[in-house]
């Protein structure tokens, strides 16, 4: 078994293809959000995900971010990861610095600690001593991925209805 965080690129768009019709055949909503088309095709998507990567590029609205996918075999992209490289007020409050998913065959394989566990030190790379990462109360699989990669609990908040836990780890 052979994981690698890949940057997209055109050499993986069938692989991100399938990525996304598993999702659809789920009736989930990808995550993190990064790695939705939103509309787009797959060439204007990674035209928009390579100007995200870039503060001077990155449109008004959102952080600069590098989006990852984990790809198993080099054959199939089980998982992805979208690392900001700053947090805006929303962010600091419900968002963090990274945000994480795994397709749904494959999740409860340990796939989401390694995933997170291979992003930390590209957060440090990116200049990020203290990671914020943060899960809904209830997605006790999140918390256990965030806690066994270094995350302390600093608070719960309140989002839309919804208790969205907080967690730090030191870089």
């Amino acid at each position: 078994m052979n994981l690698t965080l890949v940057r997209p690129t055109v050499k993986i768009e069938k692989l991100h293809k399938d990525f996304i019709k598993e999702w659809e055949d789920n009736k989930e909503e990808i995550t993190p959000y990064a790695a939705r088309l939103l509309d787009m095709n797959y060439e204007e998507w990674l035209d928009y995900t390579y100007k995200i990567e870039n503060k001077d590029t990155c449109p008004s609205q959102w952080v600069s971010a590098h989006t990852y996918f984990l790809v198993l075999d080099n054959k199939k992209i089980i998982g992805a990861v979208n690392i900001r490289h700053s947090l805006n007020d929303y962010l600091f409050n419900f968002g963090g610095h990274i945000g994480y998913g795994i397709c749904p065959s494959e999740r409860k394989k340990g796939y989401a600690s390694k995933m997170l566990a291979m992003s930390l030190p590209i957060a440090k790379e990116l200049g990020i001593d203290k990671v914020l990462i943060v899960c809904d109360k209830d997605n006790l699989a999140s918390a256990k991925t965030i806690i066994k990669n270094g995350g302390v609990l600093e608070n719960e908040v309140l989002e839309d209805g919804e208790l969205i836990q907080r967690y730090w780890i030191q870089l």
